[in-house]
C-alpha cells in the first residue's frame, strides 16, 4: 500500500514537472512571437510615418504656392492662414520623416498623459471613423459577393432553399 502511494507520487511529480516545462515552452514561444511582432509593427510604423511625412511636405509646399498666388491676388488674410497651416504641416511632415517608431509612440503616450480628454476624444472620433469604413467596405464585399456566381447564393437569391420541405409537400415552406 506505502509502495503504491510513493509510485503514484513519483507519477504525479513526473507529470507536473513535464507540465512546467511545456508551460515554459509556450512562454519562450509566445515571447518570441510576441517580440516578432512587435518588430514588425515597429517596422511598418516607420515605413507608414516616412511615407506620411513625405505627402505632407509635398501638400505644404503645395500650399505655399497658394498662399504666394493669394497674396498676389491681394487675399492677404486667407494667405497668411495657409501659410499657418503650411509651416505646421512642413514641421510634422519633417517630424515624421525624422522620427522613429520608439519616439513616435513615447510622444504619443505623453501626449496622452498631459491631455487625457483630448487623448480620449481622439479614440472616439477614431473609433467612430473605423466603424464607419469597416461597414462601407463590408456593404461593398457583400454586393461584390452577391452578384458572384455562388450556387449557395443563388439558392438563396431565388428562393428554392427549403422549398417542398413542409410535411414533404411541394411548394411548402420550411418555416
Amino acid at each position: 500500500m506505502q509502495e503504491e502511494r510513493s509510485t503514484v507520487q513519483e507519477g504525479v511529480g513526473r507529470v507536473q514537472e513535464t507540465a512546467g516545462q511545456a508551460v515554459e515552452q509556450v512562454r519562450e514561444q509566445a515571447d518570441q512571437v510576441r517580440g516578432r511582432a512587435g518588430e514588425r509593427v515597429r517596422s511598418e510604423l516607420d515605413t507608414r510615418s516616412t511615407d506620411a511625412g513625405g505627402q505632407l511636405r509635398t501638400t505644404a509646399g503645395a500650399m505655399r504656392r497658394t498662399g504666394t498666388q493669394l497674396r498676389e491676388e491681394g487675399n492677404d488674410t486667407p494667405a497668411r492662414m495657409v501659410d499657418m497651416v503650411a509651416e505646421r504641416a512642413e514641421r510634422l511632415g519633417s517630424y515624421l520623416e525624422q522620427a522613429d517608431a520608439d519616439r513616435i509612440l513615447r510622444d504619443v503616450e505623453n501626449f496622452a498623459r498631459r491631455q487625457p480628454w483630448v487623448a480620449a476624444a481622439g479614440g472616439f472620433v477614431m473609433g467612430l471613423l473605423g466603424s464607419r469604413f469597416l461597414k462601407a467596405s463590408s456593404s461593398g464585399r457583400y454586393t461584390s459577393s452577391s452578384n458572384g456566381s455562388s450556387d449557395a447564393q443563388g439558392v438563396y437569391a431565388t428562393g428554392q432553399l427549403g422549398a417542398g420541405t413542409a410535411g414533404g409537400e411541394p411548394g411548402g415552406s420550411s418555416y
